[in-house]
């Protein structure tokens, strides 16, 4: 019996070679491939653009670290309570962090954590942009510069915490379950 990975009948679609090459490394690197991803396989075009985006965002040349950008997706999926999401991300901050108290503390509230001043301004940043976007304003900005990050950082910071915003309704909207793998992850 295969697990559920939502609760849509999206059945996978032809992909093609490259695709395939690419969901091959997934299972090579990851020793899975990840739900969002099978979850997309359905359509190749929305599965390409999301892969697209998220390597950029996660991977991509930024002054904000892979563990900063990794932990912007547990606060911001924290607040929406994205199970699949606090799962998956929260296991990549364990392992990157060496810490598995991190990835828990940053689930259930960023404030109990011990973290550096620049990641608290940046979590605070990401937390304001999800509930309260309209209210954003130039002090918002000015608490990150003053806390060393970039304009380009800013932005960075922004653009992750808008895609896990965005992710965080797909994946509630269509109950998008996490692999079995993520939860004893860097335990």
């Amino acid at each position: 019996m295969t697990e559920r990975i939502t609760a849509l009948d999206l059945p996978a679609g032809e992909l093609s070679e490259e695709t395939e090459r690419y969901l091959a490394v997934c299972r090579e690197k990851l020793g899975m491939v990840p739900n969002v991803l099978s979850s997309l396989t359905f359509d190749e075009a929305k599965l390409k653009a999301f892969t697209a985006t998220y390597n950029d965002l996660m991977l991509g040349d930024s002054g904000l670290t892979t563990l900063e950008r990794e932990m912007i997706a547990v606060v911001v999926s924290s607040i929406n309570k994205c199970f699949y999401c606090l799962t998956a991300h929260g296991a990549a901050v364990r392992e990157l962090s060496g810490d598995p108290a991190l990835g828990e503390t940053l689930v259930m509230n960023f404030r109990a954590a011990e973290l550096p001043a620049r990641q608290r301004a940046m979590l605070e940043f990401a937390e304001k942009l999800t509930e309260a976007p309209s209210k954003m304003d130039e002090p918002d900005r000015q608490r990150l510069r003053d806390s060393g990050f970039s304009d380009r950082d800013i932005y960075d910071i922004a653009n992750t915490a808008a895609f896990f915003n965005m992710t965080n309704r797909l994946a509630s909207a269509i109950d998008m379950r996490p692999n079995p793998e993520y939860h004893a992850a860097a335990r």
